[in-house]
């Protein structure tokens, strides 16, 4: 459930008050984590998987009424705003032209009576602070042009260039600071509200940062980049069964050969940061750490791509140093796997992800399918880039229906949607992580990202007043049923959540 599913008067989910509510649901549920997408600023595309910055969070997270109580706006200002009709849709065009005028407006307060912890969260942040907040006042001042069309002395980051930028854009560089402080502010707080109530946050980091970012432009030395500022290649995946042009990412690829040389301190400081965010990191596309695909830039599709070794086990023996200890990470180890990777994911000793949804469509051998799982692994239904499980259904054909009947083992009084969560709750896999689209018992139209499209992705928001007793109830007893309360909270009792049998049920024979 990402925060900005969550409902709220104001286009789009934040951390305010159905923030903490949510968290209360899963204590009273029996839950210990909660998974969420990446927190970053989200650019054109809307996607958190292409941030300005892989720092900064994202200032449409920031709870108006929040800023109400500590002053820095009104409540006739929130209410002036016409925030849209549909609260199951964000809006990120209207977000974009209404809600930085507020967040404005509070900045001429925030200027008159300045926050005591405002200069010490500038210190704490300052390694990548400074530049973000630069980045993003250059932007502004150039009405959202990329930093590769910049005039080349700051495209460059010339000194003198830079120098004339900070004193010409200091009061806009306040602004992006003050919003990434009212950001951490409250993001602070939910999570230690969380980890008060035993519940902990997995959270997410995208392998690759986008082009047009803070990231990129303030380091261009890490990336591969020309002389000019431009890619060299950039990332994808390669054609493969689902699509003849493979997937053209566009992102500027690292160079692994000068990370090394500093012991790979900028991705070092990023987990680190990425640790105060989170109780658990999950990697996005972690085979690219054993090798990476390139895509030579401009090309239009991902054909004349090939393959290039990746940092391997090096990188995660230096986390280890690093960090003096093992980092709690997720892999992403979905995909097409070579005998490579999956030897790079047990020696980290990691746990990878198992996902359902691509269970039932190449027999027993399947990866997916419950009896292949392991303890040290998560289980998913599907995830933020699948569809719900309603959804899914739906579009399988009447012998894909057969198999995933035969295979968990449905009884007639239960729905596909159930079966797919009880088959998580049953699998030996050590935490299993259910979408709150099934919970709710949506279909297609609550998917959060259909890979490869535009346009219609990360919107949906769940209603007021989704968090009822009976979903309460549901959750908890599932939960029970399979022993994955937190044990202090077990009960001897446990009711039968479901009917299991071996019949085929009528919602297939009637397909």
């Amino acid at each position: 459930m990402h925060i900005t599913s969550l409902p709220s008067p104001y286009g789009i989910g934040t951390m305010g008050k159905a923030a903490y509510e949510f968290v209360d649901f899963l204590e009273e549920s029996g839950q210990s984590w909660w998974q969420i997408l990446p927190l970053g600023q989200t650019g054109f595309g809307d996607s958190p998987y292409q941030s300005a910055s892989a720092f900064a969070g994202n200032p449409y997270m920031i709870d108006l009424d929040l800023l109400k109580e500590d002053g820095y706006l009104t409540a006739e200002e929130i209410e002036a705003v016409d925030w849209g009709e549909d609260p199951t849709q964000v809006d990120y065009a209207g977000l974009y032209e209404k809600r930085y005028p507020l967040l404005r407006l509070a900045f001429q307060r925030f200027q008159e009576n300045i926050h005591p912890d405002y200069d010490p969260f500038c210190w704490e942040q300052g390694q990548w602070l400074e530049d973000y907040a630069l980045y993003m006042a250059i932007k502004r001042d150039l009405s959202g042009a990329s930093w590769d069309t910049w005039e080349k002395p700051i495209r460059l980051r010339e000194p003198e260039a830079i120098e004339e930028a900070k004193r010409r854009l200091g009061v806009e560089m306040f602004f992006w600071k003050m919003i990434q402080f009212f950001f951490f502010r409250q993001w602070r707080a939910l999570k230690a509200y969380a980890n008060g109530k035993d519940i902990k946050i997995i959270g997410d980091i995208p392998i690759y940062c986008a082009f047009d970012s803070a990231d990129v432009w303030a380091q261009p030395w890490l990336f591969d980049l020309d002389a000019e500022g431009k890619p060299v290649e950039v990332a994808g995946c390669p054609p493969d069964a689902f699509s003849d042009d493979g997937q053209l990412w566009g992102n500027p690829l690292y160079r692994w050969d000068i990370m090394r040389r500093d012991g790979y301190s900028w991705w070092m400081n990023r987990i680190k940061h990425n640790l105060g965010f989170y109780d658990m990191i999950r990697i996005d596309h972690f085979r690219g750490f054993d090798a990476y695909y390139c895509i030579p830039y401009g090309d239009k599709n991902a054909r004349r791509g090939c393959w290039r070794q990746g940092p391997g086990m090096d990188f995660f023996r230096m986390l280890k140093w690093t960090m003096g200890t093992d980092v709690p990470l997720i892999a992403e180890d979905l995909g097409y796997l070579t005998p490579s990777v999956r030897r790079l994911l047990a020696d980290t000793g990691y746990p990878g992800m198992k996902v359902l949804q691509f269970a039932f469509d190449s027999g027993s051998a399947n990866e997916y399918l419950p009896h292949h799982h392991r303890i040290n692994a998560i289980i998913y239904t599907g995830t933020h880039d699948n569809d719900t499980n309603i959804g899914w259904w739906k579009g399988r054909t009447f012998a894909q229906k057969q198999e995933v009947c035969r295979w968990l083992r449905m009884g007639s009084g239960e729905t596909p949607n159930h079966a797919m969560m009880r088959a998580a709750m049953e699998s030996v896999c050590d935490t299993a992580i259910l979408t709150m689209q099934d919970l709710l018992e949506l279909g297609t139209e609550a998917r959060m990202n259909e890979p490869s499209t535009a346009g219609k992705n990360w919107k949906w928001r769940a209603k007021e007043g989704y968090l009822t007793k009976e979903l309460v109830k549901k959750l908890r007893r599932l939960t029970e049923a399979y022993d994955r309360l937190p044990k202090a909270e077990a009960t001897e009792e446990i009711e039968d959540p479901l009917p299991l049998g071996a019949k085929i049920p009528s919602t297939v024979r009637e397909a």
